[in-house]
C-alpha cells in the first residue's frame, strides 16, 4: 500500500541526489574555467556578477538558480511515466463521461495509479453490463406489453363480436342464442386464465419463497392421484404412471409453488400426449440433486422450437390459437419457479418420447 507515496519521495530524494551531482559536477567546471582563462574578460565579469549577488543576498543566488532550475528538469523527466498515467486516467474517465465504454484504460504499473486504473475499467463494464441490462428489460417489457396486448385482445373480440349479436337479437332460435353465449363464456374463461397466469408471472420475481422440508415423492404422489381424481387425465384417456425409485427425498422448497411447476407439466404432456394413453413421472436422486422427469409419448416438439419453449407467450405451433394449448406463460413460470429454486429444467423430444426434466438441489447441497 502507498506505493504512489513512496514513489514520490523516491523521486525527490533521487532528484535532489542528482541535482547535487550536476551541481558539484558544475563547480567543478567552473573551477577548470577559472583558471584556465582567469584572464578573459567575460570571465571576470561573470566571477563578478556572483560575488556581488552573493554579498547582496548573502547566499550564492547564481547557484541556487541553476540547481532550482535541474532539480525541476530532473523531476519533470523522471516523473514522465507518472504524468503519462495521470493523464490517461483523465482521459479515460472523460470517454466514461461521454458514455463511450468500450476503451479501457491501459494499466502500465501496480501503484494506486494503477488501481484506479483497474477501478475504472471495471465501473465502465459494470455501467456497460447495467446499460445492456436495462435496455433488455425495455425491450422485455415492450414485448411483454405487445404479447398481453395480442392475447388479451383476441378473445376480448370474439366475446365482444358474440355478446354483440346476442344484444342485437341477431339469432334465429334458443340453441343459436346458447351456442353464441356458451362461445363468449369460454373466451372468458381463456381471458380469465391468461390473466391469472399473467399475473403469477409477474409475482413470482417478487414474492419470497416460503421453504418447508418436503418430502418431494410424497408431493408427486398426491398430485398424480389429484390429476386422477378431479377427471383431468381420465376425460383425455390419459393415465400418469408415477414411478419414484424411493419412498422419500427430501428438499427445501416452497410447497405450493413446486406443486404449481408439476401441475402445469402434467397439464402440458396430458395435452400433448393424450394420443398416447400414457404420461410418465419419474423422481429419483443423482449425486446432491432431485431428478423429476415428465415424459408423454405424443407427437415431438420441432428441434427449432426446443431453444425456445420456456420463453413468454412462446408456442411450438405458431398460429397462435385456441387449439395450441394455454396462455404461453406456463412454462415461462415453470422456468421462472425452477430457478428461484437455485435449479435447472431441460426439455428433449424425439419421435419416440418428449422428456421435460426437473433438477432441484437436496437439502444440505
Amino acid at each position: 500500500m502507498h506505493k504512489l507515496q513512496w514513489k514520490i519521495i523516491t523521486l525527490f530524494f533521487v532528484s535532489g541526489a542528482l541535482t547535487l551531482s550536476i551541481l558539484f559536477g558544475f563547480q567543478k567546471i567552473m573551477q577548470v574555467i577559472g583558471r584556465e582563462y582567469w584572464r578573459e574578460p567575460w570571465v571576470t565579469t561573470l566571477f563578478n556578477i556572483s560575488r556581488r549577488l552573493e554579498n547582496m543576498f548573502g547566499f550564492p543566488v547564481a547557484a541556487t538558480i541553476i540547481g532550482i532550475v535541474i532539480f525541476i528538469v530532473v523531476v519533470l523527466l523522471m516523473s514522465q511515466s507518472t504524468i503519462r498515467q495521470i493523464n490517461q486516467l483523465m482521459q479515460g474517465t472523460e470517454r466514461l463521461a461521454r458514455g463511450e465504454l468500450d476503451q479501457e484504460i491501459k494499466v502500465s504499473s501496480g501503484d494506486e495509479l494503477g488501481q484506479m486504473a483497474l477501478q475504472i475499467n471495471q465501473m465502465a463494464k459494470q455501467l456497460k453490463l447495467s446499460l445492456e441490462e436495462e435496455r433488455m428489460a425495455v425491450q422485455s417489457k415492450n414485448e411483454l406489453i405487445s404479447n398481453v396486448s395480442h392475447d388479451l385482445r383476441t378473445p376480448l373480440t370474439s366475446i365482444i363480436g358474440y355478446l354483440r349479436l346476442v344484444n342485437e337479437d341477431r339469432y334465429k332460435d334458443e340453441v343459436e342464442l346458447r351456442y353464441y353465449t356458451d362461445i363468449a363464456y369460454s373466451k372468458s374463461l381463456r381471458l380469465g386464465r391468461l390473466v391469472n397466469d399473467l399475473f403469477e408471472y409477474t409475482r413470482i420475481g417478487y414474492s419470497p419463497l416460503n421453504r418447508t422440508d418436503i418430502n418431494l415423492v410424497e408431493l408427486l404422489g398426491q398430485l398424480a392421484v389429484d390429476f386422477s381424481l378431479t377427471g383431468q387425465t381420465s376425460k383425455e384417456g390419459v393415465q400418469v404412471q408415477f414411478m419414484p425409485t424411493e419412498e422419500k427425498i427430501s428438499l427445501s422448497a416452497d410447497g405450493d409453488k413446486l406443486m404449481r411447476i408439476f401441475e402445469n407439466l402434467l397439464s402440458n404432456a396430458v395435452r400433448h400426449g393424450k394420443d398416447a394413453g400414457r404420461i410418465d413421472l419419474k423422481a429419483f436422486r443423482d449425486g446432491r440433486s432431485a431428478i423429476v422427469q415428465v415424459i408423454n409419448y405424443g407427437p415431438p416438439i420441432p428441434q427449432h422450437a426446443l431453444p425456445h419453449l420456456f420463453e413468454r407467450f412462446y408456442r411450438a405451433d405458431e398460429s397462435r390459437t385456441d387449439q395450441t394449448g394455454g396462455s404461453g406463460l406456463g412454462l415461462a413460470i415453470v422456468k421462472s419457479i425452477v430457478e428461484a429454486h437455485e435449479g435447472s429444467i431441460e426439455v428433449t423430444s424425439n419421435s419416440d418420447q418428449t422428456l421435460f426434466e426437473v433438477r432441484l438441489p437436496l437439502n444440505g447441497s
